[in-house]
Formats: C-alpha cells, structure tokens, sequence
C-alpha cells in the first residue's frame, strides 16, 4: 500500500522523522509522573467492602457513630500445652489481661463472660465479693480467652497492633501455655498481611511471565524486551494515574485493586503488543520501508485494538453500579488501566519499534519476499481446512462440549466461611478453630445488634432467639449501643447464618436497630452479590453486543459472537467448579468470584473473536466468506493463541497470593481464556461462519 493511502496519525507514529520523538516523550513524560506523583492515598472505611443498604451495613455506620470507637476486636486465647491451666497461671493470665484492657481504655469483660462456663473462679461470674476476672475460663480448664478492643486508624495500622499485641503476649506467655490471637481484629490483620508487599510479588511474577512468554513467541533475545518494557511503563503509570483518580473521585479501593489492575494491563497491553508487532512483522515481508510497514500494519490494527479496549472499559465502568463501593473502585481502576494500556500499545510501541528497525527481530529477521503468515500452510491453515470440511459436525460438538462442562454450574455454592477463605491457614483462623473446642462456637464472632432503642428490651428479645448461647450489651453511648450475642455455631456456618435471620426476625419491631457481625456481612454479601449480577451480566452482553454491532454493522454476527463468549463462560464456571471440588477441596465459591469472572470472560474473550472478525471481514471482501475466514484463521491463529495463553497465565499469577478469591478468580478465567482461544476461536466461530456463508454477515454485504 502507497504511504499517502494511509492515515495519517498511523505516518505520523511511524515516521522516519517523527517515531523517536512519539516513542521517547511520552516514555520520559510517564517516568517523570512516576517519579514525582505518589499513589492516591487510601481512606478506608469500616464499610468500603459492605454493600450499600444492606442492614450488616447500617449496623457499622451506627456503630462509627459512637463517640469512643473501639475499634474491632482481637480475642486472645490461651490453651495448656497439657492438662488443665492451674490456678496460678489464671491468676497471672488475669493480671495480663487486666493490663491490656487497661492499655486499650477498656474495663469491660467480653462477651460471653460469667455466661460461656469457667473453672477455677475466672470469668466464672462468681458473687463472692472478689471483682469479676476478665478472663474467661473454659469449663474443660484447657484454655481461657478475653476480647481485647484494637483501636487502628488504618488496616495497616491494625496489622501493626495486631503484630505488636502478639509479640507481647508470647513474651509474657507463662511456661506451658501456648497464646494466639484471632477474633475479627485477628483475622483481618492476618488478611491485610497477605497483602503486605503483594503488589510487588505480584508486580514481579506478572513480569517474569509475560517475559518468558514473549521469549518464546518471538524466539528473539532482543524483541520481547521493547513490548515488555513499554507495558511494564503503562503499568505503573496506570496504578498512578488510577488511585489517584479514585482518590479525587472519592470512591473506595481496597488492597487487592492495584494487583488486579496490574494483572488486566499487562495482559490486556501485551495482548494489543502481539497483534501489533505479528502484524508488523507480516508487513516487513512486503514492504522495503520499515516505515511504511508499521504505518499499514498500524493502520490495519488501530480498529481491532480500539474496538477491543473500547469493548473492554465499557465493561469495567458497569462496575460503578456495584453494590460494594471496592467493585465500583475496582472498575473504575481498570478501565483508566485499559485506556492506558491500549494508548502506549497503539503510540508507543509502534514508534519504539520502527525507531529500532528490523534487526530486533534477530535472529529471524523479516525480509521482504518471505511467505506471509495468511498464505503459509501452519498448523491453524490445517486446522482451518479440516473445519471447513464439516463445519456442522464441529458445530454440534464444541456446542455439545461446552454444554457438559456448563453442568458443573448447577451445583455451585457460593459464600466461603471465614475458615475456608485462605489457601495456608493463619494464626486466626487456627486460634477461632481451637477457641471453637472449648467455649460456644460463635464466641470469635459473635453476633452484633447495634440499636438506637431500649437497650434491655432489646437484649430480652436476642436472649430468646434459639441459638443464642449469652447475649450482653458491651456499648452504650449517645443513645446507641452495641448487643452482642454469642451463636452456638461455628462462624460461617449454615447455623449460623440461619441464626442471623432469626435475631434479625427478632429484633424488627424496634426503631433503627440493625444487625452485624461477620455472618451478617455474609449472608448480606451473598444477597448484594446475587442482585448485582441480575442487575450488571445483562448490561455487560447489551454493551458488548452494541459494540460488536457498530463495529461490524451487522446483526446475526454480534449475536452469534456473543452467544460463544456467554458459552464459554459457563463452560469455564463448571469447569472450575470440578475442579475447585474435586483437587483443590474448596467448599464454596466466594460470593464476588462470579461476577468479576464473567465480566473479564465476556469482555477479554470478545476481544479475540474482534481480532479474528475484523480479519475475516478484511479478507471477505476480496476472497468471500469461506476463504476469508479461513484465511483470517490463518493470519491471526498463532498470535491471538499466544496472547490467549498469555493471558491464561498472567490471571493465574493471582494464585500467589494465598487467598482463595483470588486463586479462584485467576483459575476461572484461565481455564475460561484457553477455552475460548483453542476450542471457542479456534473451531466454533469459523465453523459458524463457514456454515452459513453471507448470511453471517447479514445485513451487512461484505463481498462483492
């Protein structure tokens, strides 16, 4: 193609005299924003992760009302070794937690005190005269606990007093006694350690993949280092540029958003690096001028990509109308993430290459008079001949492989317990489980009324709730206070939740009282989650399939497309559900996982179906439907397969971090991704094609 046929933003890139300068201003514009502009600063709130009017939800804003916020709270068991613990060790256990309640401000004896049994006088509610101990012994005299208020401005904060009250107590833990710490304060610090420096580990395994991915695409010592370098830029600029947003915006974010923004841009921008540069690469073998090279391949890329990435933010955005003020966040994060990524990958990097030249591409080095990829016979022409031999066969099989593995949804479960929700078990989590041994079930968690009414009258309704092993009112202040009632089931339990219900029931004819506590905030995390996917899937598949409408002007092509991609969706959830049962003995689903699955699914899977469309539509016009798709096939099968592999392997880095969200989320859209570039791309959407001719076009005619 004649350089003055092409547009003239893709000359001006790639030009002889202008490449170097779009390659280095913005590259030296971004490395000054990420030396000089910090990240937005976080203000967490004790409702960012709770959904809006949910009642778990009103019970923490009522509770941030009081004048002296406790904070959460950390509960500080400790067991013999052997045997019982003997007098004189309760009584130091006493003085030891009379000295913390002292430090943090608080007197009070927690709950389930002189009601959850006791041995030995301590915590035993005895009316002989003596104070009452603040340390409540097991009737078992194997272990004893008190609720210790923490008192953190931050969750990094609540990290560090967590820390420092566990370095203290197994400093003065007398000879024989083992001590931990667990309660909400516990098992949220234990969760905020897991985050502690993991966008760094992320950062650096996310990097290490899409390296010795590109290495072996390219099979080239110098090639995979020019997209690697201009993504890994993109990148920070993104975590910048994003939280700063949020912050300015005021929507919340939380510890898992920078990594998962870190993880959509570097697969989301090498994706678009690899169709460039294949393109690119074709380019070179037909044209002398490097220049004009990357100009065309710019230009016949420019659509796809930004169709793509137009596709993919619309996505995120539907995010905002999330229930959850993090998934807002989330969403919000990664569209600027994706815009980001999809300018330096359709700027920057073009330039960067052509201001190189050829030999980046050493030792298989492009020149022109070589076979160009869409007439070689490689393995995607053989399997794009074999499809086209029995379109409807292959139709009908992928359809009915799909269809099996789409089974595996309808046993789902999803709501993980607090237990179930790391990959390694943590102190907090061990420690609830042997606090559970020795006193009522519920006493790591206990269920919070918060209320603006009677107190007591209150509290008599809660007391009478079947299930409630001791109630007491812990709080009051300012006409609020805070009841908390002790389940005799374990924290995450169907009991338990089932209990929530019945104090929630119990506790409805009185004015602004609300009910919280962990099994509240699941059980309404579980309801919020359900109507955000009824309210967001729809809106998802009518903005992708709104896209694909405008960028193909076609009717029955759009809705085939996003047929597949729903498809392999629910291929994938099933998949991933066998597989969470059967090897990795997960018991639930997390409640978000759905959600986020199907939106990087429906919206990244769309993107390789546009790549290979958009080049079927191209070849279409000159050689028909049958053999453009098949060429299309051919062009496109090895690069859209290495950047679907890519991407598979880039969201399973989340399973570096030891929480079970996270390593489902990586699992379902990795075996989602495969699916979709090796059997869903790879057979179905040609085999559709193939099998109804210009009618898959329709209205459109794009023969002729």
């Amino acid at each position: 193609m004649s350089p003055h046929r092409t547009p003239a933003p893709a000359r001006f890139i790639a030009g002889r005299r202008t490449a170097w300068l779009v390659a280095l201003v913005p590259i030296l514009l971004a490395l000054a924003v990420l030396a000089l502009v910090p990240e937005g600063d976080r203000e967490a709130s004790s409702t960012d992760t709770s959904p809006v009017g949910a009642d778990s939800t009103a019970a923490a804003e009522l509770l941030d009302e009081l004048p002296e916020d406790e904070g959460q709270v950390a509960i500080v068991l400790w067991t013999a070794d052997s045997g019982e613990l003997s007098a004189s060790v309760q009584r130091d256990l006493t003085q030891q937690a009379v000295g913390l309640l002292s430090e943090a401000g608080s007197g009070e004896a927690p709950p389930g005190a002189g009601g959850s049994g006791g041995s030995g006088g301590a915590g035993s509610g005895d009316p002989g005269g003596e104070q009452q101990s603040p340390v409540v012994v097991a009737e078992d005299g194997t272990a004893a606990f008190v609720a210790v208020p923490v008192t953190s401005s931050s969750a990094t904060d609540n990290i560090d007093k967590v820390e420092e009250l566990r370095d203290t107590l197994r400093a003065d833990a007398p000879d024989g006694v083992s001590v931990a710490v667990t309660g909400p304060a516990g098992i949220q610090a234990d969760i905020g350690q897991v985050f502690d420096g993991a966008d760094i580990r992320l950062l650096g395994a996310t990097a290490a993949v899409v390296a010795l991915l590109l290495i072996i695409t390219y099979r080239s010592p110098v090639l995979w280092l020019v997209p690697l370098t201009v993504v890994g830029i993109a990148d920070r600029l993104s975590a910048i540029v994003a939280t700063n947003v949020l912050e300015v915006a005021g929507i919340a974010w939380d510890e898992s958003t920078v990594g998962i923004l870190s993880v959509l841009v570097f697969g989301a921008g090498t994706d678009y690096a690899l169709l460039l540069i294949s393109r690119y690469r074709d380019e070179l073998k037909t044209t002398e001028s490097r220049f004009e090279a990357m100009a065309h391949a710019l230009s016949r890329t420019f659509e796809a990509v930004v169709s793509s990435a137009t596709t993919v933010v619309l996505g995120l955005l539907t995010l905002v109308l999330s229930t959850i003020p993090t998934t807002r966040g989330l969403g919000v994060a990664c569209a600027v993430g994706v815009v980001i990524a999809a300018t330096f990958a359709l700027v920057v990097l073009p330039a960067a290459l052509v201001v190189f030249g050829r030999w980046v591409f050493w030792p298989r080095v492009p020149h022109v008079g070589d076979t160009v990829l869409v007439e070689s016979n490689s393995l995607w022409h053989r399997v794009g001949a074999a499809v086209a031999r029995r379109p409807r066969t292959f139709v009908v099989g992928t359809v009915v492989a799909l269809a099996v593995l789409a089974t595996g949804t309808l046993s789902i479960s999803t709501g993980l317990r607090p237990a179930d929700q790391f990959l390694e078990r943590p102190e907090a989590i061990a420690a609830a489980e042997r606090l559970g041994e020795s006193f009522p079930a519920g006493t790591s968690d206990p269920v919070q009324v918060v209320t603006r009414a009677d107190a007591e009258q209150v509290l008599a309704a809660v007391e009478d709730v079947e299930g409630v092993t001791s109630a007491r009112v812990t709080t009051s202040a300012d006409g609020i206070s805070q009841i908390d009632a002790v389940p005799d089931a374990s924290p995450g339990s169907d009991e338990a939740r089932a209990l929530v219900g019945d104090v929630r029931d119990a506790v409805a004819g009185f004015d602004d009282t609300h009910v919280g506590g962990g099994d509240a905030e699941a059980v309404d995390a579980q309801e919020y989650a359900a109507k955000d996917r009824m309210l967001i899937l729809p809106i998802i598949l009518l903005l992708v399939l709104g896209a694909l409408v405008v960028l193909l002007r076609s009717v029955v092509a759009p809705l085939l497309l996003v047929a597949t991609v729903v498809a392999t969706y629910a291929a994938s959830m099933g998949a991933s559900w066998w597989l969470f049962r059967s090897v990795f003995d997960f018991a639930a689903m997390d409640t978000g996982v759905p959600l986020l699955a199907f939106l990087f699914l429906v919206a990244l899977g769309v993107d390789y179906n546009i790549f290979l469309v958009t080049r079927a539509r191209e070849e279409a016009r000159e050689h028909g439907t049958r053999t453009g798709m098949l060429r299309a096939l051919t062009a496109t099968g090895g690069v859209i397969t290495s950047a679907g592999i890519l991407l598979a392997a880039v969201f399973a880095v989340l399973g570096v971090l030891p929480l079970v969200v996270l390593a489902q989320l990586g699992a379902i859209i990795f075996v989602g991704v495969l699916l979709d570039t090796l059997v869903v791309r790879t057979v179905l959407v040609p085999a559709l094609a193939i099998t109804l001719g210009e009618k898959f076009w329709w209205p459109r005619k794009v023969t002729g």
